[in-house]
């Protein structure tokens, strides 16, 4: 939260933009088992991704992260993802999602995992 003086015995608090329980349970995250993870050719930093979400096909999602992370050392891992975004196209390829991660201390993408064993496809709620 940021504060900004308004006078001199009033602060004036900017709050971010909320959004209500019902826009919030639009968003569909969860966890994907890393498959297969390879970089993408041509690009310096693409990783094409294909994830089980307990679904009847595997899905494929393109993440910017191949500065950070060697492909193969990140199959069978298991990461949020966001799977309800509109597809899109890159690098001649559609992404069909979106990794979520976090800034580390480095400015490093973080990925946020489950603590325990959980399912393909497990909901953020």
């Amino acid at each position: 939260m940021e504060e900004t003086t308004h006078s001199v015995s009033e602060p004036i608090v900017v709050t971010p933009d909320y959004l209500t329980i019902e826009e919030f349970s639009k968003l569909e995250a969860r966890i994907g088992i890393v498959l297969s993870a390879e970089a993408v050719e041509g690009s310096e930093k693409l990783i094409r991704f294909l994830l089980d979400f307990g679904e009847e096909k595997p899905r494929q999602i393109l993440s910017g992260i191949k500065k950070w992370y060697e492909p193969e050392t990140l199959i069978g891992k298991k990461i949020l993802f966001v799977i309800n975004l509109a597809p899109r196209a890159m690098m001649g390829l559609e992404s069909q999602g979106m990794l979520m991660a976090v800034d580390g201390l480095e400015g490093e993408p973080v990925f946020l995992v489950p603590e325990k064993e959980v399912k393909p496809g497990s909901r953020v709620r």
